[in-house]
């Protein structure tokens, strides 16, 4: 098992990442210490994995909440059903919510902890590779509202992160594919070496390698969990995290979260990205093409939906780092080193949404 330290004074906290961490009783009691517990699950991971779960705290008394599986489902009416299970169960503010699923039902469970009486411990088990390395790290929780993704949500932190990384080998290939997108992101916006280790040892990772695996949650980890630490809030360097985010956020929400996996969706918005740094200067061809590449040789989508450029601008003004009305952006300056700014030139944006939107 491999443990970093997220560190944030007293709301630090660990990322435990290994095999069968879901069946732990020792490692989960340790870190859970809560009486009583609200383990928030879906319709497909709940059946694979809650009762493992229950028999690893089995002298707790441990309440379900299974949810529909998707992300059209992350929002405030299903947030609503999480508070309604604790309310009807009389729970305190001792209590702590259990995360067991992928981004949607650690993003939402999360942001109901935030919520119950202003704010209950709540842990993360994240079962997708996508929330390994990215949702369940950081305490960003929250749901989706129509006009556009994660617009209502709080910072609540874990107490822990349990990385089962077990649970990968009952993943659809999809959803591992769209995992490694975020994987990739980690190498674009800071660390080179780390992309290139990506680019040898793509089919090892897709064959669910675990030596592979292992060191690619670990160091997606590592990485996040250092800038969380010196930008809990997004005020500043975090923000480089959301490298061909806003791109992709307009993708999901034109084709209402249902078409497009999220990691799906930022795979393509960071291509995007790369070829908007390129048409202003930042970054050479070859640099885009080769993570146009890299993502299609994992099976990641790289092509946008033609939903218009004027449509993809109206969505992308709705994104939560829209300042003083100008959208701001992370672009690439070379691989391995990120810039978020909203200095760029208005026609190079608008061709490159024509480009890739029509």
């Amino acid at each position: 098992m491999l443990t970093l330290e997220v560190s944030l004074a007293d709301r630090s906290y660990p990322i435990l990442i290994g095999e069968s961490l879901l069946t732990d009783a020792t490692a989960l009691a340790r870190r859970l210490p809560s009486r009583d517990l609200l383990l928030v699950s879906n319709t497909t991971v709940g059946p694979l994995y809650a009762d493992a779960v229950r028999r690893a705290l089995q002298d707790r008394n441990i309440v379900d909440v299974r949810l529909p599986d998707g992300e059209q489902y992350k929002s405030l009416a299903y947030v609503s059903r999480v508070l309604d299970v604790l309310v009807a169960n009389r729970f305190g503010r001792d209590c702590t919510v259990l995360a067991l699923g992928g981004g949607v039902v650690g993003d939402l469970a999360g942001f109901a902890a935030a919520c119950y009486q202003r704010g209950v411990a709540f842990a993360q088990l994240p079962t997708t590779l996508l929330a390994q390395v990215d949702s369940s790290v950081g305490g960003k929780t929250g749901v989706n509202h129509p006009g556009g993704k994660n617009l209502i949500g709080a910072f609540h932190q874990p107490v822990a992160v349990f990385a089962d990384t077990a649970t990968l080998r009952s993943l659809p290939a999809r959803e591992l594919r769209a995992g490694l997108a975020e994987v990739v992101k980690y190498g674009l916006v800071f660390d080179l070496t780390f992309l290139e280790w990506i680019e040898r040892n793509v089919d090892a990772l897709l064959g669910l390698d675990p030596a592979a695996l292992a060191h690619a949650i670990h160091r997606s980890c590592e990485l996040k969990a250092e800038v969380v630490r010196r930008d809990e809030r997004e005020a500043g360097d975090r923000a480089l995290l959301n490298l061909g985010h806003t791109f992709g956020h307009a993708i999901e929400t034109a084709t209402g979260y249902t078409e497009w996996l999220h990691g799906e969706a930022v795979a393509t918005g960071m291509v995007i990205a790369a070829d908007l740094s390129a048409r202003l200067g930042m970054l050479p061809a070859s640099d885009v093409q080769r993570v146009r590449d890299l993502l299609a040789r994992i099976g990641l989508p790289v092509q946008a939906p033609r939903v218009g450029a004027a449509r993809a601008l109206e969505l992308m003004g709705l994104d939560k780092k829209v300042k003083s009305g100008r959208i701001r952006l992370v672009l690439l300056e070379r691989l391995g080193a990120a810039r978020f700014t909203a200095e760029y030139a208005d026609d190079a944006l608008q061709s490159t949404l024509a480009t890739h939107f029509g």
